[in-house]
């Protein structure tokens, strides 16, 4: 080593040594600080007005610093004036846990919020706040609601699990105009459009009252206008899509709004009517949805949408009646049907989770429902699944009640007609499920679609949201 680099060497060592004192020096300070605010406790409690103790727990015995799991949430939650207390009011209680240990406890009416707690989050966010403006509550002459199809079940996830797909009705709801002599309308053009009931008994008018109903407030004469894309009775959500596009064009003319977080009540009213969530939480939030009952409301989360997914469906000609569809399945199930189907319902959600697509095809496997539709009512639904999976596709299962058939493939990028067809298998997969059908003797269409991950929203709208300082989307 040359004079040079000794030199060099000891100056490191010199600024390391000084720079350890100083750091000892500090902890030193730190501790007898916080020893006399302990020894000043009345009863050995930690002085909970100093604001080191509000952020920091100490080991007495040792007296060094260690950080309590909750350091993660908002500081503000930690900081304030403390003291032992009992009975109402909240606050952080410390004192002397075993072992010597200091130990913080937080009353129930003041949790410390965890960084899974959103709701509980956003519903303290939403109390500082003022009431929405008288404006924004103000009544609309006119509305227009876009709303998605829907595939539920996908499988094993009977009447918990749908998916949003890209294939879109619009309905538009309008305030009967004074002197107009026909008064309430529905009309409707598209698909099932001489099929669809025009009286109350449709779910538009259905979700329509119930919104008003919420907003305590009469039912006025309306007049429906709906122009649809959503096959109708054929197991792709048109019911659930009339009941969310009723309340939404509902909600809006009413000039009502709605809690969601903590509550979604959104979801409470369409799912109330609906009697289940696998068909409306897609429509409204979009997406793959996992949806439960908890005993007091209806709960929905979104599960992982993998990308390149394509939807290839096969759309049979009649119509299948859902109260038809549930008559075909036996009250009681078996252990081993109940077993087998928890047992896919979780594999399927963790396939679309981790990305693993190969295992798609166990996960949409199912005991509750499809063999018995299979067997009584569309015979073609094993071996269109069948020719499905063995050209390429990812799964392929019921979908809703049926009579479509629905098939999930991957390998898309982009926009599909400028890839190359060979990277991907949905031709293929169509291809199939259309010879199938040929073979069994069933008319129908194909059609080729995506996931999509938006759900239900106002396209339009009189008197406009939008003012001259904001703009919405759409400039609605």
């Amino acid at each position: 080593m040359s004079k040079e680099d000794g030199k060099l060497v000891a100056t490191a060592l010199s600024a390391a040594v000084a720079g350890a004192g100083l750091a000892v020096l500090a902890m030193k300070m730190i501790e007898s600080t916080n020893n006399n605010n302990y020894n000043n406790n009345n009863g050995g409690g930690v002085n909970s007005s100093s604001s080191n103790t509000n952020l920091l727990a100490y080991h007495i015995d040792e007296n060094r610093p260690i950080r309590p799991a909750v350091i993660m949430n908002d500081p503000s939650d930690l900081v304030g004036e403390h003291s032992h207390h009992s009975g109402g009011g909240g606050g952080t209680e410390f004192g002397v846990g075993v072992g010597g240990g200091v130990v913080m406890r937080r009353e129930s009416s003041e949790a410390l919020l965890l960084p899974h707690n959103h709701e509980e989050k956003m519903r303290r966010r939403i109390a500082t706040r003022y009431t929405i403006e008288e404006e924004n509550n103000q009544g609309r002459d006119s509305v227009t609601v876009r709303v998605p199809a829907t595939s539920a079940n996908v499988g094993p996830g009977y009447d918990c699990i749908g998916i949003a797909v890209d294939l879109w009705s619009e309905v538009t709801v309008s305030r009967v105009p004074e002197g107009d002599e026909t008064g309430f309308e529905i009309t409707a053009e598209g698909e099932g459009a001489e099929a669809m009931p025009k009286d109350e008994t449709n779910y538009l008018v259905v979700g329509c009252k119930a919104a008003f109903d919420t907003a305590n407030k009469p039912l006025p004469p309306l007049k429906y206008h709906v122009i649809s894309r959503i096959p109708y009775a054929r197991g792709l959500g048109s019911s659930s899509a009339a009941i969310v596009a009723g309340i939404i064009a509902g909600l809006v003319l009413a000039g009502h709004r709605l809690p969601c977080w903590g509550s979604e009540a959104l979801l409470q009213i369409a799912a109330g009517i609906e009697g289940h969530p696998d068909n409306v939480a897609p429509v409204i939030y979009g997406g793959i949805q996992l949806g439960i009952h908890n005993g007091t409301r209806w709960l929905t989360e979104r599960v992982a949408n993998p990308t390149g997914l394509q939807m290839i469906i096969f759309i049979p000609d009649f119509v299948g009646k859902t109260s038809d569809a549930r008559g075909v399945l036996s009250d009681t199930v078996t252990r081993e049907e109940a077993a087998f189907n928890i047992g896919r319902a979780a594999f399927l959600v963790h396939a679309f989770e981790t990305n693993n697509l190969d295992n798609l095809r166990w996960g949409a496997q199912d005991k509750l429902h499809q063999p018995q539709r299979g067997s009584k009512l569309y015979k073609y639904l094993y071996p269109m699944i069948d020719a499905a999976e063995k050209a390429g596709a990812c799964c392929a299962y019921l979908s809703g009640a049926g009579p479509t058939v629905m098939a999930l493939t991957s390998g898309a990028a982009g926009d599909i007609f400028a890839q190359r067809e060979k990277e991907r298998t949905d031709v293929l997969v169509a291809k199939a499920m259309i010879q199938c059908a040929k073979d069994f003797g069933v008319k129908g269409r194909l059609l080729v679609t995506n996931i999509v991950s938006e759900g239900a929203r106002v396209v339009k709208v009189e008197p406009p949201f939008s003012t001259g300082e904001i703009t919405y989307r759409d400039n609605i």
